[in-house]
């Protein structure tokens, strides 16, 4: 069934004009999509560290651009050529469309393919579906989720259970694929082993879910927060620790004692220079120390790689998780509804799109769990 609607919508949008002003409010033309793509009305959009990095100017991107790309929604119409989904359906949003042709497509590592332009913020054609007075706007990773519509490749909109409701379904498209995703596809923690997770946002608890889906023991969590340690040990952490004014090696020491000798593994979700040196030292030998937080650009790490070798640890980049859209969205989105991934006590608040701003002013004030834009 091909419903191939050939009008252009407007809708509202939180726009990133560039400046440092934070986002505008404003109407943007949503063109009809083209073959191999789907329009999809959103109905709800994480608010993510990653969208803020670009806000706070961190990460250059093309502008003005259509912030949000942790989104969810209904297929609103398709283009010719469309055959895995149709008006109606409910999906998912990946902020890296696979090109399925490249070689690391071919060999089923999506999350590293060489053919996609989701990182220009553009679709395979190498067109934006997004409009201002004529001049082209930017989705973000060419999503663009913190809009009432948004265009996206077939590839890039997986389909998941209708009971799901879309806040969770939005994070399932982001901080909870890269969380358990480094877990069970990146570090392929094993049922036993020991971890240590520094930052508890919503990445960090996702990566603690993925944890005690792993079945790892003990679980120590790290953070500067008492309200941050306090969700994470709701979320499974078995161990917490304040690291606010601490000296780093007083940290070590203690995450070294809770793990008898140190981690078997470690991850980072804030993406600080600091933290991430800071994992092999709290790591047994033979550890792996995976970096999931993403720090600004040209900020290089220093690390002792004579002691790093001869500990024989491996440290592994974590690209969203290590995750096939196809393949895990829908297995996340079942495991949430058999009760396995409790996704949906990572909202701790909704907000109109109108109060985006204040959503990314509670981020840099330390606010803990995921806000998310419903629509």
């Amino acid at each position: 069934m091909t419903d191939h609607h050939t009008d252009a919508l407007t809708t509202q949008a939180a726009v990133h004009t560039g400046d440092a002003q934070g986002l505008v409010i404003q109407d943007i033309e949503v063109r009809a999509p083209g073959p191999g793509q789907v329009r999809v009305a959103l109905k709800a959009s994480g608010v993510c560290g990653s969208d803020r990095h670009v806000l706070d100017g961190d990460w250059d991107l093309p502008s003005p651009t259509v912030m949000g790309h942790e989104g969810a929604g209904i297929v609103e119409s398709v283009g010719v050529g469309v055959s895995t989904l149709k008006p109606g359906d409910h999906v998912v949003m990946t902020w890296f469309y696979p090109c399925m042709t490249c070689p690391a497509c071919q060999e089923g590592r999506q999350w590293v393919c060489t053919g996609s332009r989701a990182d220009e913020c553009l679709l395979p054609d190498g067109t934006t579906p997004l409009s201002s007075t004529g001049k082209p706007v930017y989705p973000y990773l060419s999503v663009g989720s913190m809009s009432g519509y948004t265009v996206v490749p077939e590839q890039a909109a997986v389909q998941i259970p209708d009971n799901v409701p879309f806040e969770v379904a939005a994070l399932i498209g982001c901080s909870v694929s890269t969380g358990v995703g480094v877990v069970v596809n990146g570090a392929e923690v094993k049922p036993g082993r020991s971890a240590v997770v520094i930052g508890t946002g919503g990445v960090g608890l996702s990566i603690i879910m993925g944890l005690v889906v792993a079945d790892a023991q003990p679980i120590v969590a790290v953070d500067v927060s008492d309200h941050s340690l306090a969700l994470a040990q709701q979320f499974g952490a078995t161990h917490l620790v304040n690291s606010r004014g601490r000296d780093v090696q007083d940290v070590v020491d203690e995450v070294r004692v809770l793990t008898e000798g140190g981690a078997d593994y470690a991850f980072e979700a804030i993406g600080r220079t600091e933290t991430i040196q800071q994992m092999p030292v709290m790591l047994r030998p033979g550890g792996t120390a995976a970096v999931v937080g993403l720090p600004p650009q040209g900020a290089p790490v220093p690390l002792d790689l004579l002691a790093f070798a001869e500990s024989g640890q491996t440290l592994i980049g974590s690209n969203y998780g290590s995750t096939v859209p196809a393949r895990d969205f829908p297995l996340l989105a079942r495991m949430y509804a058999a009760g396995q991934l409790p996704i949906d006590r990572l909202i701790t608040q909704t907000r109109p799109l109108s109060e985006v701003n204040e959503a990314f002013q509670d981020m840099r004030e330390g606010a803990k769990g995921r806000t998310v834009i419903v629509f």
